[in-house]
């Protein structure tokens, strides 16, 4: 298995991987700007609007890279097959994120230099099988090279198994194996981060 910085070349790829996982979201939900339920509306009825969304923030791979700060990303891949995607991107990217309640009123730090960790998505044949931690792995070199001084997290923690797709912002036990520090310790909602430069 191999990881790399999602791009126009893997779009077909992608969009394999959210249809194999019956996930209509094509990683956007960070991206939406209406309701919850016109989101779910969206995600029901008109999910093609989600994955051409990811398609054009992938960039067109011509001469420049016309790549959107909303694409950010890594895949796992298995041979020339996306088995893994890993929402990695400045959380100035991702606003959203930072409006909600939860999150608001927290003094995070940086938002340019600090990398959100913003969902997981394993193709359902491969889960169990280290895709989640090999893309985590890889998250802190991938986020030095684009100027991150830190990696955070915001995993849902609950006192009972999550099943796969309630699990979306990563599974809390692996951000703690892999040197995250939770700097907020508040359930359901902690915040991880893992600071890249000293």
């Amino acid at each position: 298995m191999r990881v790399a910085v999602a791009g126009p070349e893997h779009a077909a790829g992608l969009r394999a991987l959210f249809e194999a996982s019956a996930s209509s979201c094509f990683c956007r939900y960070w991206h939406f700007a209406g309701t919850k339920n016109e989101w779910l509306d969206r995600c029901a009825h008109r999910p093609e609007e989600n994955a051409r969304e990811l398609e054009a923030a992938l960039g067109s791979g011509g001469s420049g890279d016309s790549r959107d700060a909303s694409a950010g990303g890594l895949v796992a891949l298995d041979g020339d097959r996306i088995v893994g995607w890993m929402k990695l991107t400045p959380r100035a990217a991702v606003p959203k994120l930072r409006s909600l309640p939860v999150y608001r009123g927290l003094d995070l730090g940086p938002e340019d230099t600090t990398f959100a960790v913003g969902c997981f998505l394993v193709d359902p044949r491969e889960r169990r099988r280290g895709v989640a931690r090999a893309l985590l792995e890889a998250a802190p070199e991938h986020a030095r090279r684009a100027g991150a001084r830190a990696l955070e997290a915001y995993p849902r923690r609950a006192d009972v198994p999550l099943h796969d797709e309630e699990a979306w912002q990563g599974p809390e036990g692996l951000f703690a194996k892999l040197g995250f520090v939770a700097v907020h310790d508040v359930a359901p909602y902690p915040v991880y981060r893992k600071v890249l430069v000293t």
